[in-house]
């Protein structure tokens, strides 16, 4: 399975700046990986770790904005179209479920 965290957060003041970093900070300290900007992707082995991790989002969350996490499997993951510029890029592929590192 895999989980998309996608945010939207204040960036006015200095501490929701601070607070907005320390949130994409916490992501990458849990493993995610940024797609594009405010949009984070994770593989997970199973529903249980993705709860587990949706409850380690919550926990980081800030005060402000809006955060969304998308839960979805490998199959739909593959199935993404992805363009860099105008060049298609190539299909997104699951990692192997035994790879350490």
């Amino acid at each position: 399975m895999w989980m998309t965290v996608m945010f939207d957060l204040p960036v006015v003041e200095k501490a929701e700046r601070k607070a907005a970093t320390e949130f994409r900070n916490a992501l990458l300290d849990l493993g995610f990986e940024m797609s594009q900007f405010s949009v984070y992707m994770r593989f997970c082995t199973s529903p249980a770790q993705v709860d587990t991790y949706c409850k380690r989002v919550e926990d980081a969350l800030p005060q402000g904005g809006k955060v969304n996490i998308l839960q979805f499997t490998d199959k739909q993951y593959e199935r993404i179209v992805s363009f860099h510029g105008k060049a298609k890029q190539p299909a997104n592929k699951t990692p192997d479920q035994y790879d350490l590192f």
